[in-house]
């Protein structure tokens, strides 16, 4: 038996948190960190270095310090100087914008309550009937053939359709939207043009609903008190969609890898509900869909537990890492809801019982209708996205037995199941 290669290091002699190595083998990266203590210096692109806490505590601490620890990626040094590539692929998501995932103090607090209010407005019933009706839609694809990718096929897509649902897009923008929303997501050349087109087309919808009020997110946020510009108005979606659906794509598809392998969960599906549940609360700790994010920026040199952070480093949380961390009582048991797969303080995600309804109800959608589902890759073969922000599959195929497509898409019509 052959031992692993050595796991690459940076020019700078880091952990490298991007490419084929970190996508593989990245328990192994976490654990390079740890060696260099609570926080550890890593590169997440190629030429971009930032420091990564991996320790559960001091991630807490950061994340709840807003006084020492800011959003505004203005405060980015090495982007302010000309050293970050214009390319990058980190840039999309660190790059500043006029949105709440980089405001701090008052900016933060109005944003943050435009969008609390407004996510408070989405009827949990509507949610579930049109996240239902969409998984069935795309159930509908591929129940004749008797195989599927659950990825590509399923969970890549669903909240995409849900959120085009929700901020009121007319029915060729919803398409358009998931067109363009999957080229962003794309690793190829074509992801910077998608993601302007998917800014061009949010700017769109925001002059529609300008003129034409509908009961949706975006003329909710239109019309708050709050008084949102169309900038930041757009860019509170872009934020809102950008944040929600790999993540949410992630966790469906790692939940799904459970109840289908794990024998704790794959035993008991007749359980329902629960059972689904009790899978999602486990995916969440084990394999958190945002690895690592929560992107801070130091006001002035610090410390943070006995780690030098510099002023305008980027400090990123491991939410992986910190669910993960060998300090954490062994017997804290899965449905204990305290990791950070959701972050923590000013910050923490908005929008989790919305993003709880969507996964659930689609996976309790997809295993009603493929009840015989069966993994067909073993679990070393199923290969991670690359990129240093999501834990999440490439893809997840599966085959089961082929049923009428006309029978599910009634079922999307009837209420019922086919």
């Amino acid at each position: 038996m052959t031992s692993a290669p050595e796991l690459p290091l940076s020019a700078r002699g880091c952990p490298v948190l991007h490419g084929e190595s970190f996508a593989t083998r990245s328990p192994e990266v976490y654990e390079q960190l740890r060696a260099q203590g609570p926080a550890g210096w890593a590169e997440i692109a190629p030429g971009v270095h930032a420091l990564v806490v991996t320790a559960r505590r001091a991630a807490v601490d950061m994340l709840n310090d807003p006084a020492v620890y800011a959003k505004d990626s203005r405060l980015w040094a090495d982007l302010n100087a000309g050293k970050i590539p214009q390319d990058s692929p980190v840039l999309p998501l660190m790059a500043w914008r006029a949105s709440v995932l980089y405001a701090d103090a008052e900016d933060h607090t109005r944003l943050r309550r435009a969008l609390d209010d407004c996510i408070a407005r989405i009827s949990p019933h509507r949610l579930r009937e049109v996240t239902r009706r969409s998984a069935l839609t795309l159930i509908a694809r591929v129940a004749e053939k008797g195989e599927a990718d659950m990825m590509a096929d399923f969970a890549d897509t669903l909240p995409l359709m849900v959120f085009a649902d929700l901020l009121g897009c007319t029915s060729e923008m919803a398409a358009r939207m998931v067109r363009l929303a999957q080229k962003m997501i794309s690793a190829g050349p074509e992801a910077a043009q998608g993601a302007v087109d998917y800014a061009g087309l949010l700017y769109e919808l925001i002059l529609l609903r300008r003129r034409q009020p509908g009961d949706d997110l975006t003329s909710w946020l239109l019309g708050h008190d709050a008084g949102l510009s169309d900038e930041e108005t757009l860019n509170q979606l872009y934020t809102t969609v950008g944040a929600g659906v790999i993540p949410t794509a992630a966790w469906m598809g790692w939940a799904l890898h459970l109840l289908l392998r794990d024998d704790t969960y794959a035993g008991t599906l007749a359980a329902g509900t629960v059972t689904v549940r009790r899978a999602l609360e486990k995916a969440l700790w084990v394999r958190s869909p945002m690895a690592n994010f929560s992107v801070h920026f130091a006001r002035r040199d610090t410390v943070l537990h006995g780690v030098t952070v510099p002023g305008g480093v980027p400090v990123l949380v491991s939410h992986a890492a910190a669910n993960t961390d060998p300090e954490l009582p062994a017997d804290l048991g899965y449905e204990n809801r305290s990791h950070l797969a959701w972050s923590a303080g000013p910050h923490r995600c908005p929008a989790i019982s919305q993003a709880t309804v969507i996964a659930q109800t689609g996976i309790e959608t997809a295993l009603d209708q493929l009840w015989d589902m069966h993994l067909t890759v073993a679990d070393d073969e199923i290969a991670l996205r690359h990129g240093p922000f999501h834990q999440c599959p490439v893809a997840m195929p599966v085959t089961f037995r082929p049923k009428s497509a006309a029978a599910v898409r009634a079922a999307a019509h009837e209420g019922g199941t086919a």
